[in-house]
């Protein structure tokens, strides 16, 4: 389990939730102008509820979602 500083330091970029946990955001640039977006939701322990990577096109449009954890469901286009 990462710790909440080492978390901050991994993905740049968080939310606050209500419920005292956040929502950890990280881009990453891929080819011809995709991009991926993974996203990590914790609660106020920092233990991991959820988490995600989507993919989206040049112009910002959602093109797929991964659902990486609690359950693998492979990558789902949409």
């Amino acid at each position: 389990m990462a710790t909440r500083k080492q978390n901050e330091k991994q993905f740049g970029s968080w939310t606050e939730l209500e419920n005292e946990g956040r929502i950890y955001k990280q881009v990453v640039p891929g080819k011809h102008g995709w991009f991926a977006v993974y996203y990590k939701e914790v609660d106020k322990q920092e233990t991991t509820i959820r988490f995600w990577q989507e993919i989206r096109d040049q112009d910002d449009v959602l093109r797929e979602v991964h659902e990486k954890y609690p359950v693998d469901k492979g990558h789902q286009k949409l």
